[in-house]
């Protein structure tokens, strides 16, 4: 069977291979909004990371409502964002204008070492769950902004909070950079966040969580552009494979990453010859909900 909308490609008998395309920051700005509805309806993109208290996150949970094939998760947001409690329960993890630090280095060791910021990150984490089961959206995944749920303590009390929600899948970055060599000599690099990676995914699949073999995104994060797109679905690894993106239809929204080019990974998202790249590999495409 395929599927334009959503981009569902099945082919059974080589079943081996299997995708699933998110964007994340859904819910962060219309411009990033925008770019994930037209990359689902008209692309191949399978599922969406929002942000609860993101600045756009109702206009996200609007759409998504009206895209039902469409996964989408929760992106927990403890670095770099607005906090879903007031900034007064959450002292030890914000500055003084009440936002999230965005100093990650120090935010982890506060976390780490004091009693009370744990206690805080934990009230913070099952706030935004339940702000997502508020949204009346299927938990289709979890992972984190800055993938901060690499952190030891934020991964358990991810294990702690999430399983209650009904969190059925996990993102855990671990980057092939061989495939990656293959594409582009010089991305072959060295991954300092891969044994937390690593430790993250078994840790999440003796919980009975599902994660991912392999995850595209991070060498190129902000430049996942149609060549690559193409070339990565072309040498796609056996097993489940997640290329995580951030579309958007404007390059300078508010709250954007300087050097991003979103409209370049949406037009990836969108490229005819990345579909065609998809039937002619015969991977079959989904969410995580579908693989779970």
């Amino acid at each position: 069977m395929t599927q334009r909308s959503g981009q569902r490609v099945d082919h059974e008998p080589h079943a081996a291979r299997r995708l699933i395309v998110t964007s994340d920051d859904f819910g962060a700005a219309i411009a990033v909004n925008e770019a994930v509805e037209r990359a689902h309806r008209h692309g191949i993109l399978t599922a969406a990371s929002l942000m609860v208290s993101g600045d756009a996150a109702a206009d996200a949970v609007e759409r998504a409502k009206a895209m039902p094939k469409l996964g989408v998760g929760l992106h927990l947001v403890l670095v770099e964002g607005r906090p879903t409690l007031p900034a007064e329960q959450v002292p030890d993890l914000v500055d003084a204008t009440g936002l999230f630090r965005a100093d990650m280095v120090r935010a982890g060791i506060t976390i780490f070492a004091k009693p009370a910021a744990r206690r805080q990150l934990l009230a913070e984490v099952e706030a935004q769950f339940a702000a997502f089961a508020a949204t009346g959206l299927p938990l289709d995944h979890v992972n984190a902004h800055k993938h901060f749920h690499l952190h030891p303590t934020i991964a358990s009390a991810i294990l702690r909070v999430g399983p209650r929600y009904g969190m059925k899948s996990v993102r855990a970055p671990i980057e092939p950079r061989d495939v990656l060599a293959q594409i582009e000599p010089a991305a072959n690099g060295v991954d300092v966040a891969r044994l937390w990676a690593l430790l993250v995914r078994r840790r999440m699949r003796a919980a009975g969580m599902t994660v991912p073999d392999q995850v595209f995104g991070l060498a190129w994060s902000g430049a996942m552009n149609a060549a690559r797109m193409r070339a990565l679905i072309a040498r796609l690894p056996d097993g489940l494979t997640e290329i995580y993106t951030h579309p958007a239809t404007d390059d300078h929204y508010p709250g954007h990453a300087p050097g991003y080019g979103y409209r370049d990974e949406l037009a990836a998202l969108i490229d005819p010859l990345a579909h065609e790249a998809l039937l002619r590999e015969r991977i079959r495409q989904g969410s995580f909900t579908d693989f779970a």
